[in-house]
């Protein structure tokens, strides 16, 4: 059973640039907005069969094809950005049909990601980063479309890791731990700190020492 791992903030809170220190030859990027990383490199490039066949960037809003390239991928740590537009897309893409069935479609879609995600290999980390919403009591929480994904499954209780995104003063930040008005969570002793950098990597390094799994270096060369 994979390491499945939700990060929820606001746009420009930080959630995609704490990718800055993660070994782009050990991750895969799995944009659903295709857009410039916000932070200078050149070992990120996007998938191309003819002219880029080794790139760590694949670029999908379609749930199937995320789940594909997830299984298919040697690299032992899979990020999937901006999560939300891949229900919100699909929203869109519908917006002319009438009746109910398009959001039990794209509920679904998402309750299956969540689902076949956290069924990869015990050595794998998925990182989830999405956009939050404030529910109707105040409660910020991971954003979705329609009741179905809100009430009735409510995707963060599939995962035990929920970090926050936070900006204080400048300073971009995750919080490791529930503030009474947030779906933050993570096992007991993964963090010591209430905040931490907003580092992908420091994050990476702590789950992999919790859960005992051996380091990047140690796997076999990712394809």
């Amino acid at each position: 059973m994979s390491t499945l791992t939700v990060v929820i903030g606001k746009s420009g809170a930080g959630k995609t640039a704490s990718l800055r220190n993660m070994d782009p030859a050990q991750t895969l990027l799995v944009q659903v907005v295709k857009k410039p990383l916000p932070f200078k490199s050149n070992t990120w490039r996007h998938f191309n069969p003819e002219s880029c066949p080794t790139g760590n960037i694949f670029a999908t809003d379609q749930a199937a094809t995320i789940l594909k390239i997830a299984a298919k991928t040697s690299r032992k740590v899979i990020v999937i950005d901006d999560f939300q537009y891949m229900l919100a897309n699909e929203l869109m893409r519908r917006s002319d049909e009438r009746g109910y069935d398009k959001f039990t479609d794209i509920a679904k879609h998402g309750w299956e990601l969540f689902t076949v995600l956290s069924t990869l290999p015990d050595d794998v980390r998925v990182y989830l980063l999405s956009h939050s919403q404030e529910d109707e009591n105040g409660t910020t929480k991971l954003k979705t479309i329609g009741k179905m994904l809100d009430e009735k499954i409510v995707l963060e209780g599939l995962v035990s890791i929920v970090l926050r995104a936070t900006v204080t003063d400048g300073k971009h930040e995750f919080s490791t731990r529930n503030s009474g008005a947030d779906t933050v969570k993570a096992p007991m002793g993964l963090f010591d700190e209430e905040r931490i950098p907003n580092d992908l990597k420091l994050v990476d390094d702590r789950i992999c020492e919790f859960y005992e799994i051996a380091p990047a270096s140690t796997n076999r060369e990712a394809a």
